[in-house]
């Protein structure tokens, strides 16, 4: 484990720069992380972020299908919000480990 520091707080990251625990979490640091990223959050990203997080909490594990389920946004919307690995990315802005899910 390590650490890095987002927003001027320092987080515990795993050695592919996920988060290790979702209390150091917040939303200035998850605009770092998507800095980070390339990516320039806008509301409907928060509203998957958000989507992510209450999944994570309630230990209910996290696919692409899922959330393109969800309602929230469809998987076409999901890959174009996080190009690149939209689960991957969208994990890691949200302060979550990466799911089991992804390669």
């Amino acid at each position: 484990m390590s650490t890095r520091t987002y927003a001027g707080i320092t987080v515990d990251c795993n050695e592919q720069g996920y988060m290790e625990n979702l209390d150091q979490w917040n939303k200035a640091v998850g605009i770092d992380i998507a800095a980070e990223e390339g990516i320039s959050m806008s509301d409907k990203h928060w509203e998957v972020i958000d989507f992510i997080q209450d999944q994570y909490r309630k230990e209910i594990p996290l696919t692409i299908r899922k959330i393109g389920k969800s309602g929230v946004v469809n998987i076409k919307e999901f890959y174009k919000l996080f190009p690149n690995g939209p689960l991957k990315k969208a994990s890691r802005i949200a302060g979550i480990p990466k799911p089991a899910s992804c390669i």
